[in-house]
């Protein structure tokens, strides 16, 4: 299989340094992307990078995924116009073992396989390094032109709050790392996304200039939604891989909601569907766009490879209880099908409340639906909520005992997706 070739026609390639498609032909090749261990579990920005990792390991090259222990403590300055704050050791080794788990479940780490998969942490060789040991062996083999001349380094310097030297020199750090995978594990290729082209190429020029070796990359262009909204982002925040933080009903939603420009590019991206089939997807989902079969198909591929199939049909069940029968009455909802939602607001709301009657903006501030009863009473206003599936008409309402499902339960809807489920306790 041509790695190159079957990237390309997925909209997976950028940029790309001459040699390397040569390169993957030639031999089993070594090739490595670096991860940024701020949080616990990786993000869908994260899956690019994952999956550009499966591919070159499907193709039967060694993946290399770096988490970034020591780059982690200084911060990569490409795409931001601030500099980040820094984390602790302790911090960030917690951070890796989470991202590592989420690993995993991707790439083969069976150390029986020529091609195995293998994680490192650039902590681990950076920190017996000292700084006049840095600057002599490596800081003297790239110039500060070299080092200047860099989008990431012109644009912040250009802005207000200017760049500090630890970011500066970032491009060194994250150079070193290629160098000393080259030198130490035989890693000829690194990939990332296409803010990373110049970090990426500092890389492959220490290589040449130290070392006399020849080194090869190609970065992936950064994803972006139609709309120019943020990838990634929800009203809620990151669309996060841990189950626990993103439930697999929150993340099957944020696919099944992308629009249609938005699905066509992520269907070649996001899922390991053959050519043909995608071509067939797309010209079938052209038939009848209000059908959404694209959107349905990468919702059900991605959440089943990030969760797994058990994980993707409960999301499937919870989503046709609350979307599909809109038109039955809340009232046909069993208690099982109530508790049993997966990625509805859960909570409890004193039932001498609701026996005793209260009105409905006050309702949903005290459960925290809303987060004061002037955004309620305007979102009532405006005909975005609905309890029991049935619209909110007027603020004046009561919600009183007799509104209860099964005694006990109230299902509130607010704007086209945001569920809850209040419980009288």
């Amino acid at each position: 299989m041509n790695l190159i070739e079957e990237l390309r026609w997925r909209g997976m390639i950028q940029d790309i340094m001459p040699g390397t498609e040569e390169q993957l032909q030639k031999e089993m090749t070594s090739a490595y992307i670096g991860f940024d261990p701020t949080a616990d579990s990786l993000h869908i920005g994260s899956l690019v990078p994952i999956l550009l990792l499966v591919h070159l390991q499907k193709a039967g090259h060694k993946p290399i995924a770096l988490v970034g222990g020591a780059t982690g403590m200084v911060g990569d300055p490409s795409g931001k116009t601030e500099e980040r704050n820094l984390l602790s050791e302790e911090v960030l080794r917690f951070n890796e073992a989470g991202v590592k788990k989420q690993l995993m479940q991707f790439l083969d780490f069976d150390e029986s396989k020529p091609n195995s998969a293998v994680m490192v942490n650039n902590y681990d060789w950076f920190k017996g390094i000292t700084f006049l040991n840095f600057i002599r062996d490596v800081g003297k083999h790239i110039t500060i032109n070299y080092m200047m001349s860099k989008d990431s380094v012109k644009k912040r310097l250009e802005g207000e709050t200017g760049m500090s030297f630890t970011e500066f020199t970032y491009q060194l750090v994250q150079g070193y790392d290629f160098y000393w995978l080259y030198e130490n594990m035989n890693a000829k290729l690194q990939m990332g996304g296409s803010d990373q082209w110049g970090n990426i190429v500092t890389g492959t020029e220490l290589i040449r200039r130290k070392a006399g070796g020849e080194a090869f990359a190609f970065t992936c262009p950064l994803i972006t939604k139609a709309d120019g909204g943020k990838f990634g982002k929800t009203e809620k925040g990151n669309v996060w891989l841990d189950a626990n933080k993103t439930s697999p009903y929150q993340f099957y939603q944020f696919w099944l909601n992308a629009t249609d420009a938005d699905a066509e590019k992520w269907i070649k991206i996001f899922t390991f569907l053959k050519q043909g089939e995608v071509n067939s997807l797309l010209e079938e989902h052209k038939q009848d766009a209000g059908k959404r079969l694209l959107q349905k198909r990468l919702a059900e591929e991605i959440t089943k490879l990030v969760h797994g199939e058990v994980a993707l049909q409960e999301a499937i069940s919870t989503t046709e209880k609350l979307f599909a029968n809109q038109t039955a009455p809340a009232e046909s909802l069993s208690v099982e099908d109530l508790e049993g939602m997966e990625g509805v607001v859960k909570s409890d709301f004193p039932a001498e409340k609701i026996n005793a009657g209260i009105d409905v903006v006050s309702f949903l501030a005290e459960t925290n639906i809303f987060p004061s009863k002037g955004e309620a009473r305007k979102t009532v206003q405006g005909g975005g909520v609905s309890i029991n599936r049935k619209k909110v008409e007027n603020v004046q309402l009561t919600v009183d005992s007799s509104m209860l499902l099964h005694g006990k339960y109230l299902l509130v809807q607010k704007g086209k997706r945001n569920y809850y489920l209040v419980k009288a306790v």
